[in-house]
């Protein structure tokens, strides 16, 4: 997850928010933090893409689909690549549930290997699964991703993984609220991680601090803010939301270059910050 970015898939909010109009209709339903204003929705992601594209060789974008709503924003969460392929889940939020379908149907269209996929009762969102290096992966058990899941997941990763490693994550705000293992921690090196260890299960952090892994600890406002929703580009080089100021400080203070975008509109009224907005295929 922190290999040079090669090839992403993401959406553009044209094809996901549609218009003003249909954001009115839609944003309460979904669940976002106020209504966002489309005019400014574009100006900010064009300034996501601009960072992007600089860093970027191959951008791939998902169609607009009647079947999706506003979160199919948030290219992230229906897939999780390995090196061999892609994985299509099926998301925790039921509104999301439709864009797996959607996404297998692209990943086949652009012949991108699907090494698997979830089926019956699992559920899980790609934000809950977390590259800790090439060999271990990290899950997430919490409202968006159940035991099921995990079970299918160890099963279709087996020959991938090394360590695969359960966290439990807690109740939070509640079961309406997006709360992700991705929420609480950003892979930006291979020994640095951005965490917010108070919602962090005391094991997993003494895993990361064994391993060797430098933690960068967010400050509960800029928590609030998405300062621990960090992607990076490549190692020690990574984009977050503006605003974030002490997240930033300590991550250039590590040696970090970091990239800015305006994103409250297309991150912080959907909660979904650049991770989110980008779903990567190939790091190099």
């Amino acid at each position: 997850m922190v290999r040079k970015l090669e090839h992403v898939i993401i959406k553009h909010p044209r094809d996901a928010f549609i218009s003003q109009e249909h954001l009115r209709n839609e944003w309460k339903r979904f669940n976002y933090i106020e209504e966002p204003n489309y005019e400014e929705v574009l100006d900010e992601f064009n300034q996501f893409l601009t960072i992007l594209e600089n860093h970027v060789a191959h951008i791939d974008y998902l169609p607009v689909s009647k079947q999706t709503g506003l979160d199919s924003i948030y290219a992230h969460d229906p897939v999780k690549f390995t090196k061999e392929g892609a994985i299509i889940l099926k998301s925790g939020k039921e509104l999301r549930q439709p864009e797996a379908k959607v996404y297998k149907q692209f990943l086949q269209e652009k012949n991108i290997p699907i090494i698997g996929e979830l089926t019956g009762e699992a559920v899980s969102d790609a934000g809950d699964i977390v590259w800790l290096d090439n060999r271990t992966l990290a899950v997430g058990r919490g409202y968006r991703t159940n035991d099921e899941a995990i079970r299918q997941l160890k099963e279709i990763t087996a020959h991938l993984v090394d360590e695969f490693i359960v966290v439990q994550l807690p109740h939070d705000q509640g079961e309406d609220e997006c709360l992700h293992l991705m929420s609480i921690i950003s892979m930006v090196d291979h020994d640095l991680a951005v965490v917010h260890s108070r919602l962090m299960p005391v094991f997993f952090r003494q895993l990361l601090l064994k391993r060797g892994i430098n933690l960068i600890e967010v400050p509960e406002k800029e928590y609030l803010t998405l300062g621990c929703n960090v992607l990076a580009l490549e190692p020690r080089v990574c984009l977050i939301v503006s605003g974030n100021n002490e997240t930033k400080r300590k991550l250039e203070a590590a040696g970090a270059t970091v990239f800015e975008y305006k994103g409250i509109e297309i991150s912080y009224k959907g909660t979904g910050g650049p991770t989110c907005l980008t779903c990567p295929v190939i790091r190099n």
